[in-house]
């Protein structure tokens, strides 16, 4: 019987060091993406982008609204940021069920191959991001941050209002509620893995 135990949790430990983060945990990056800036300083944040980790086979995937919206591997994720830095928070509280789970991975599987939303609007139409990530979590009920209107953002910088009048012209939408990557990860409902 203590063999059989010693062995059930050497297999435990083994799994909980293979897996390093949990399905739902949340991935943040600078981007090298041309409007990776223009974000950081509209957001005053070092992120960019950011995306919500699923394994797969056993293996760490990222959900991610890029163009278009897709899934590639934490590894291929990591690569492609600045310097390869980012970093992982994760809810404080409590940990997601298996029901929980299972409605963002179908969320976000349907949310697959959207294009991206260049825009910033808040239907579901398109995606970017950070909406992609919000949204998976409201299918589940949590709130991870209040949205904000595009015009409390820091819109003044040049490099910010080239992108501004890039995307919309003269029309610039003040009101258009959003959500960003620094939103996200200053939520006080999540903790930083690492």
């Amino acid at each position: 019987m203590r063999i059989l135990l010693t062995s059930c949790l050497l297999f435990l430990s083994f799994c909980a060091c293979t897996q390093k983060y949990r399905d739902g945990d949340l991935i943040f990056q600078h981007s090298v993406s041309v409007q990776s800036t223009a974000v950081q300083l509209a957001t005053s944040s070092y992120y960019s982008h950011c995306g919500i980790i699923f394994y797969l086979n056993g293996e760490p995937y990222v959900f991610e609204a890029i163009e278009p919206v897709g899934v590639r591997t934490l590894e291929d994720w990591i690569n492609s940021g600045e310097d390869q830095n980012y970093a992982v928070y994760r809810l404080k509280n409590r940990s997601l069920n298996a029901t929980e789970l299972s409605t963002m991975k179908s969320y976000l599987k349907n949310q697959l191959d959207k294009h991206y939303d260049l825009g910033f609007n808040w239907s579901d139409k398109e995606m970017y991001c950070s909406e992609l990530v919000f949204k998976a979590y409201q299918q589940i009920g949590i709130t991870l941050c209040p949205t904000q209107a595009l015009g409390s953002f820091r819109l003044d910088h040049p490099k910010v209002k080239r992108i501004l009048t890039q995307r919309y012209g003269n029309n610039i939408p003040y009101d258009e509620p959003m959500v960003s990557p620094g939103q996200l990860s200053d939520s006080k409902l999540l903790y930083k893995v690492n």
